[in-house]
């Protein structure tokens, strides 16, 4: 009795030092990760402290010779070192503010559709083609916006404005001109059709989010279904709909390679939307590697740094409303 009970106590000593063990392994998995998450959200922030700064550093030639009327002044001359970024500020609002002013309505209707009445086999080629358009490198955009799409709006669409608002006291200045083909207008709606894919999936994927007892019962009350989706769909994913439709926004405003080719890289601000323009994003890639002198450079700096901070006041506004929905929801 005596051996069983020395043997008893030796295997509980044994299993209390393999749970020990255990535990202290689970401890350090713990600790470990716990560290490992810690460092990659202070290298973020570190990245970012990195870019703001050597932002900064790079602009203070131009903003020191400047001063505030580097944001006002629209001239842009490397032979007199005078620069200014109110036309290229003035592009990328301009020309941002097109897409979505298409793409946000378009993307919309277009998630509507595949969620509320879309056949099921029909579904997935439309997603699949939706997801391929978001796949097409900017390049290519840019390629066939300057080749095919430019030519076609010469011939057609910019034609038809001037002609339809010409006698219109207001919009015969915004639609004045000889038509270019390329120009603010023409890159506003590539820049659409390359925001589109982003709002229609982030759309369509928290549409479908939508709990199905909620347009049932609405279905239950007699409800059309443009009513379910205004006053079920709409306002259960607004959250949803937001983001992508800030995710769009900051793809447009940042958007480089296929604005260049389209937007016919003029430094000069014009009321018309037809009319050659340029943008902060096309601006540096056009000009930086040709950039001579080092106040010609820093002002191309200073314009990154701008485009920053448009794009930070945009996320921050985009989070802000976000917040005051989620307070307004509870």
């Amino acid at each position: 009795m005596a051996d069983v009970a020395i043997s008893g106590g030796a295997g509980g000593v044994g299993a209390i030092s393999a749970r020990s063990k255990t535990l202290d392994r689970l401890r350090l998995d713990d600790a470990v990760f716990r560290q490992l998450t810690r460092a990659a959200a202070i290298g973020v922030l570190l990245l970012l402290s990195g870019v703001i700064i050597s932002l900064i550093q790079g602009s203070l030639g131009a903003l020191g010779a400047f001063g505030f009327s580097f944001l006002t002044d629209e001239r842009w001359n490397p032979v007199t070192e005078k620069f200014g970024a109110l036309a290229p500020i003035y592009g990328t609002v301009v020309t941002s503010f097109i897409a979505m002013l298409i793409a946000v309505p378009v993307g919309l209707f277009i998630s509507m559709f595949l969620t509320e009445l879309c056949p099921m086999w029909l579904r997935r080629p439309i997603g699949i083609a939706i997801e391929l358009l978001a796949g097409i490198p900017s390049i290519i955009y840019g390629i066939w916006g300057l080749f095919v799409f430019a030519p076609l709006l010469q011939q057609t669409l910019q034609p038809f404005l001037i002609t339809l608002f010409g006698p219109l006291p207001i919009l015969s200045s915004l639609f004045a001109g000889p038509p270019y083909g390329i120009g603010v207008l023409t890159a506003g709606l590539i820049l659409a059709i390359m925001v589109l894919p982003f709002i229609t999936s982030i759309s369509r994927d928290v549409f479908e989010a939508v709990p199905p007892v909620l347009k049932e019962a609405a279905y239950g009350i007699g409800c059309t279904t443009w009513e379910v989706v205004r006053r079920v769909v709409l306002p259960y994913a607004r959250v949803g709909v937001i983001g992508g439709v800030m995710l769009g926004l900051g793809r447009a405003l940042g958007e480089t390679m296929a604005v260049t080719f389209v937007i016919g890289n003029a430094h000069r601000v014009s009321a018309s939307i037809l009319a050659p323009g340029t943008t902060i994003s096309a601006t540096i890639a056009n000009e930086f590697t040709e950039a001579v002198g080092d106040l010609y450079t820093s002002s191309l700096i200073a314009l990154g740094l701008i485009l920053f901070v448009i794009t930070f006041i945009v996320l921050a506004a985009a989070r802000y409303m976000l917040l005051r929905i989620e307070r307004r929801i509870g």
